[in-house]
């Protein structure tokens, strides 16, 4: 999942930032038990770090990831 999340950037040039961080540390935790989560999962956030759209756990589908993306950068 880390390699696919790194590519988005190469996908959407100079638009989004990606980042993969480590679910297990106790900020971590807290954070992906608030999001709903079992133990990990992919969240699209703003600029702000407000979550715009988030799957969970083994349910990612980076065809909808990219969706989701071009939907949101273009204002949808």
């Amino acid at each position: 999942m880390q390699r696919a999340v790194s590519v988005l950037e190469q996908e959407f040039p100079g638009q989004i930032h990606a980042q993969s961080v480590d679910a297990t540390t106790p900020e971590s935790k807290a954070v992906v038990q608030a999001l709903g989560f079992g133990n990990h999962g992919l969240v699209i956030r703003s600029s702000t770090g407000k979550s715009l759209w988030s799957q969970p756990d083994h349910e990612v589908d980076m065809a909808q990831v990219r969706t989701a993306l071009q939907e949101l950068l273009q204002g949808g």
